[in-house]
């Protein structure tokens, strides 16, 4: 009874999140589709870009000059197919947009070429761009609460039948791809797309969570008193006290914590080395402060 009412529970939330704005997220969905569709024709095909469901669609192209957009759409079909048998209906339903619309706009925009033209002549260059541009529109459908789907699913399926990390289950599933790229395209594209592949994951984490705009600290110290007051009086931020374990000594300590805007990050750093030459700090990036004062 109360796991069934723990998932009631569960999927009241998960409904509230996605009825939030939802005119907005879709706004912005449909904004970073096009930004991936336009990406696909004007840089990831002409240069043979290979990563995820897209560059699938490049190679079966390469080999028997298919339309690229089929290629995604009927793979996107099949792994919705398998998402519904193998993951559930819930999980499939919020892929299925992301499935149709991406290779649908990739087949209305496949002439943008004949209107924005890009020459060809560093590979290099255009792979960096590429990644960076796919990467935004990527990020802005995440975001949104939405999925591109593809490969996405199939990360999922391969995470949970071989019991394995998403992260994981993506290296495996879009490095089994880029390295089908060697046999296509040879081993300079294959070390082109691998790049863009790390470049597209980092761009669409920086719009996801954003770039930090404040540093958290965790300072374990024997000069407590000196440090906060340094904090609280000279920076004029707020400090917490948590209370710590040794996990090998087994030792009761307080640990002070705080949230530094990153440009006093320099500032707090050198304060507490110089009040505390020992102290044991860890700086992290905070993406989101919310409440306090």
């Amino acid at each position: 009874m109360f796991f069934k009412k723990k998932a009631l529970f569960d999927e009241n939330i998960i409904k509230k999140i996605y009825k939030k704005d939802r005119i907005v997220r879709f706004a912005q969905f449909l904004a970073g589709t096009v930004i991936v569709a336009l990406a696909f024709n004007l840089l990831v095909l002409p240069s043979k870009i290979v990563y995820g469901m897209n560059g699938v669609g490049v190679m079966i192209n390469a080999l028997f000059d298919i339309d690229p957009s089929l290629i995604i759409l009927i793979g996107s079909i099949i792994l919705l197919i398998l998402s519904y048998f193998l993951l559930g209906k819930e999980i499939t339903k919020n892929s299925v947009v992301g499935s149709l619309i991406v290779p649908l706009l990739i087949k209305l925009t496949e002439n943008a070429g004949h209107y924005i033209r890009i020459e060809n002549e560093d590979p290099f260059l255009i792979a960096i761009f590429s990644a960076v541009i796919t990467g935004f529109g990527l990020g802005l459908v995440f975001k949104s609460g939405f999925s591109t789907g593809g490969t996405d699913i199939l990360n999922q399926i391969v995470s949970k039948y071989f019991k394995m990390s998403i992260g994981n289950a993506m290296f495996f599933t879009d490095g089994l791809i880029i390295f089908c790229s060697i046999f296509v395209f040879g081993w300079t594209n294959f070390m082109y797309s691998m790049v863009a592949l790390y470049l597209i994951s980092i761009i669409t984490d920086k719009v996801i969570l954003g770039i930090s705009s404040s540093k958290a600290f965790y300072i374990i110290t024997t000069h407590q008193d000196e440090i906060n007051k340094f904090i609280t009086s000279y920076l004029k931020h707020g400090v917490t006290i948590l209370e710590a374990k040794g996990g090998y000594t087994g030792d009761h300590q307080k640990v002070i914590m705080c949230v530094i805007p990153t440009k006093d990050y320099f500032i707090a750093k050198e304060g507490i080395h110089n009040i505390d030459p020992k102290a044991f700090f860890v700086v992290t990036d905070s993406y989101e402060v919310f409440g306090g004062e």
